[in-house]
């Protein structure tokens, strides 16, 4: 039974998913190297949450309840000695994750399922560093992960059955939809969203339409929320860039190579809302979306 639930990383990922589990009475442990990331994760669940009573979603109660089941550590060791669960959220970097499942596999009870809300790195690669490469999964949240209903559960090449199983069961205990998918580059989510994220891209460094238009063809056209740019903006440029090369490295297929445009605007540190520019600008306070003057007519 899992009762115990360590998350690794308090960025946007790890403090959202944190949130979800606190929200359901598990025994939370938020780890991060840094205390300041862990306090203004724990800010950003508090508002979340005051938001969600403010609309009557939850009640006051509840809003105390979850907090309280979130304890904080910046002791990686000490955060997974009692876990049931962890989910690593850390940086999108094949080393530091394999770095990070093999202290955690040497510091965690046997018993301890090890999953990691990686978008897009190899869970067998990830499995490999480990002893027990059959308890080793992937949660793949999608963000905002409170609001967003799917859980892609990514299969590694040795992942058991049964953990599978106990994953699938878990992520509706949530409140997700889990999909469960097998262990390829992108999964299913981004090997389908990133080439259609770096072909409007392509069509905006080509000169055949202008940000805007892009954005209002996919939105008014296919019924998209939000159109790729703007939603490459939301995920990060430099997100983009990482998925899209882990792609192209894994099939080797030049259709995955991300467009020069998107090369020089991460280089050039234009990598959207995180930077206050992208394909739009940013301002802080203001909902409109406004095309960034390197794209205005």
């Amino acid at each position: 039974m899992i009762k115990n639930v360590t998350i690794i990383g308090a960025g946007t990922m790890g403090n959202g998913i944190a949130q979800v589990f606190a929200m359901q009475d598990f025994n939370v442990t938020l780890c991060d190297i840094s205390a300041s990331s862990l306090a203004k994760a724990m800010t950003t669940i508090g508002n979340n949450l005051d938001r969600m009573a403010k609309k009557e979603a939850i009640s006051s109660a509840d809003v105390q309840r979850s907090l309280e089941n979130i304890k904080t550590n910046t002791d990686l060791e000490k955060s997974v000695l009692d876990a049931d669960l962890i989910v690593e959220a850390a940086t999108e970097n094949i080393q530091l994750k394999k770095d990070i499942f093999q202290k955690i596999d040497s510091w965690s009870p046997g018993h301890c399922i090890l999953a990691t809300n990686t978008s897009s790195i190899s869970l067998t690669q990830i499995a490999a560093a480990t002893k027990r490469p059959e308890k080793v999964i992937g949660m793949h949240f999608m963000n905002p992960v409170p609001v967003m209903k799917l859980v892609e559960v990514i299969r590694a090449y040795s992942t058991s059955d049964e953990v599978c199983a106990t994953v699938m069961q878990l992520s509706q205990q949530l409140g997700k939809i889990p999909v469960e998918v097998n262990d390829y580059p992108g999964f299913v989510a981004n090997r389908i969203l990133m080439p259609m994220i770096n072909e409007a891209i392509y069509t905006l460094y080509e000169g055949v339409a202008g940000v805007h238009e892009i954005d209002t063809v996919m939105k008014l056209g296919m019924a998209h929320p939000m159109g790729p740019l703007a939603l490459a903006d939301f995920i990060g440029l430099d997100v983009c860039m990482s998925i899209l090369n882990i792609m192209y490295q894994g099939f080797g297929n030049p259709k995955y190579a991300p467009c020069p445009l998107l090369v020089n605007m991460v280089t050039a540190g234009k990598l959207g809302r995180k930077s206050g520019e992208g394909f739009y600008v940013y301002t802080e306070g203001s909902k409109d979306l406004v095309v960034s003057p390197k794209f205005s007519k």
